[in-house]
């Protein structure tokens, strides 16, 4: 700054809305700028700066399973896990979203985020917990792709953690076809969690991704 001269003012994020999240407390989008960020009970979540390694999740998922495939996607976020989806052909998509208010905002605030997707007649959207709905669902499909947390070791709810453990992995196996693809999203490696890859599945793939500050995104591929 120059001597003399008064700091620029900062404009620091606004709050475009808050709801009460069905996961508890408050669920709050901000704008920063040009881009927009989501918080859950005062826990940063996700914003749209960066796209590349949600993208990478969804490309290299349906690259291990081909054309056509049927994909299910855990949380819809900011929706650029589902705008990779719906621009591959014959992909049809099924994505399970817990909060209501984030579902709702695609229609508004996030629609640029999602491309529209969430009207592409390929797309169906289920409000609901993922665990419970994976407990009722008969749906089987090709690629499974989780982007509901920041990763295994840092989830939205307590109960989330159930999804990263053996039970949870079964589950989720139990849902692919033969020869299908679970794809995990996180913020950051978790020894812990490959171990327990391994030992529920054969055909083990890590992809890193280098993000402007912090650890590298990881991209866990899964096949039995």
């Amino acid at each position: 700054m120059v001597a003399g001269m008064d700091p620029e003012p900062y404009d620091g994020p606004v709050v475009i809305d808050r709801t009460e999240g069905v996961a508890g407390g408050d669920l709050v989008l901000r704008r920063a700028g040009d881009d927009f960020e989501i918080i859950s009970n005062g826990v940063f979540l996700m914003d749209t700066r960066g796209s590349g390694s949600e993208r990478v999740l969804i490309r290299a998922a349906l690259d291990r399973v081909g054309r056509p495939a049927r994909l299910l996607i855990g949380g819809l976020g900011v929706g650029f896990s589902l705008a990779e989806a719906v621009g591959s052909p014959e992909v049809t998509v099924t994505v399970v979203e817990l909060e209501p208010a984030v579902i709702g905002w695609h229609a508004t605030h996030l629609r640029s985020c999602s491309g529209g997707a969430l009207e592409d007649p390929r797309v169906t959207v289920v409000c609901a917990d993922l665990l419970d709905w994976l407990g009722i669902t008969s749906g089987s499909y090709d690629a499974i792709c989780l982007d509901i947390d920041n990763g295994p070791d840092w989830t939205v709810t307590e109960r989330n953690a159930e999804l990263y453990g053996p039970a949870g992995l079964d589950l989720l196996a139990g849902r692919l076809t033969p020869g299908g693809t679970l794809a995990v999203w996180s913020a950051n490696a978790s020894a812990p969690f490959e171990d327990r890859l391994r030992a529920r599945f054969t055909d083990i793939e890590i992809r890193t991704l280098a993000v402007p500050r912090g650890e590298p995104d990881v991209v866990y591929l899964c096949g039995t």
